[in-house]
């Protein structure tokens, strides 16, 4: 019996994707950790301004890359993109390890924004063809916390690069990555029985379509005229907001509030964020996977709680001075993202079809990572004058929207959009039978 028929075979892809997810995030965490240690070779570092647009421009590189990463997955094999993805950003990481002056640290990070763009659509996808249902939450939740753990050891990027060299940390984790990229071509397979041929199609749908495929104009299409699409698109950029804030400012916040050295309140704001995340996942996606079985609503009933859990506690982070509060505070944010992540692409599952699956999580995707951009930027301007506290505080105002729009809006009729579309298509069959 081939691997991929094994009944342990869709946890095996869970475990192999965990892996590059969190090479994927270490890898564009570890600049941000080096940079005293670079700039003491490539002088432009050590201007503010100058690091601001290196770690930007890989997130408007990504951002926009994002929703056409995803359309290119709904059409091709996601196996080879998911390995070829990972081997270039891991080949640019090498190189980085190579350059000698800033403007090729720019270019090689506007490849990485690219080819790393191609992996998330890619990979969620594949998982949720994997577990179509009983799990679903659960796997998608396993892997999203691989790149908590690789955000987590990112940030060690600096005692690694003083106990060897900058240009050999890049060059390391490079070659381990190119390394992980040949196991997978032969780990890796993509989900039997994939394409559209294999897929109900209403037929009002299949019209206009050659070969009964979808041109990549017509995906936007359907995606964009489903509302509860815009609904999804609307939360998952809400919660981005505070999710990139915590990445990017928290450190900061905690050493501004707590009065505490950057050497502990970087370990303590990533640690408390990453291990939080961890336990809201493995609580959350479970809880979703066995509620949606008795209420088809409850993987977004399980998505709002984490959302719910997450307003009090930005307000916490935010004001409090205390560091038993601040790091309570931070636990409960991140066990309530934590639910919310792993309950984002099962969501979608219940209203975008498999043949756009992809490309609609690479828009999510795509608003989530720009309003990152944004935020990481706008709250670097208000810090000042506003304060980062309040700035935090406020943050819970546009999740409550957020949730309320989720609750009231969200209401799926099947735990999978292909399931809908096969009833339909079998209404229509049995009709046409009758006449």
């Amino acid at each position: 019996m081939a691997l991929q028929n094994k009944k342990f075979y869709p946890w095996l892809v869970v475990g192999l994707l965990w892996v590059v997810a969190l090479l994927n995030y270490m890898d564009r965490q570890m600049l941000s950790t080096m940079q005293q240690n670079i700039a003491n070779d490539i002088h432009a570092l050590q201007n503010a301004e100058a690091f601001g647009a290196l770690m930007a421009i890989f997130l408007w590189v990504y951002g926009i890359s994002s929703p056409f990463s995803g359309a290119v997955a709904d059409r091709v094999s996601r196996k080879w993109l998911i390995v070829g993805s990972l081997g270039v950003w891991s080949a640019v990481t090498y190189a980085m390890g190579l350059c000698h002056d800033f403007q090729s640290l720019m270019w090689l990070r506007g490849i990485m924004g690219i080819s790393e763009a191609l992996y998330i659509p890619s990979a969620l996808s594949l998982i949720a063809d994997y577990f179509t249902g009983r799990g679903r939450s659960l796997a998608i939740g396993l892997h999203m916390t691989g790149l908590y753990c690789g955000q987590a050891l990112g940030g060690f990027g600096s005692m690694v690069a003083s106990t060897w060299s900058w240009q050999q940390t890049f060059h390391w984790f490079g070659i381990i990555g190119v390394a992980y990229a040949i196991v997978l071509i032969f780990l890796l397979h993509e989900k039997s029985g994939r394409g559209v041929a294999a897929r109900p199609v209403p037929s009002g749908e299949a019209q206009g379509r050659k070969g009964g495929k979808e041109s990549m104009l017509q995906s936007f299409g359907v995606v964009f005229s489903t509302m509860a699409f815009w609904v999804i698109l609307f939360f998952f950029a809400s919660s981005s907001i505070p999710g990139w804030a915590t990445k990017n400012w928290l450190p900061t916040l905690f050493h501004d509030n707590l009065d505490l050295s950057m050497d502990w309140a970087g370990p303590m704001a990533t640690l408390t964020i990453a291990v939080s995340s961890f336990i809201g996942v493995m609580i959350g996606g479970p809880i979703s996977d066995r509620w949606v079985r008795s209420n088809v609503r409850g993987r977004i009933y399980t998505s709002a709680i984490g959302m719910a859990m997450m307003i009090p506690a930005l307000v916490f982070i935010g004001l409090a001075h205390n560091a038993w509060l601040s790091v309570l505070a931070g636990l409960f944010f991140g066990i309530g993202y934590g639910m919310f992540d792993a309950n984002n692409m099962p969501i979608l599952c219940q209203f975008v079809s498999s043949r756009q699956r992809a490309m609609a999580y690479g828009l999510m995707n795509s608003v989530g990572v720009i309003m990152g951009a944004i935020t990481t930027q706008l709250l670097g301007s208000l810090a000042e004058s506003v304060g980062l506290g309040l700035c935090f505080a406020l943050m819970g105002g546009i999740l409550l929207i957020a949730l309320a729009l989720q609750l009231t809006v969200l209401r799926p009729k099947y735990d999978d959009k292909d399931q809908e579309e096969a009833m339909g298509a079998d209404n229509e069959a049995a009709e046409t039978v009758t006449a």
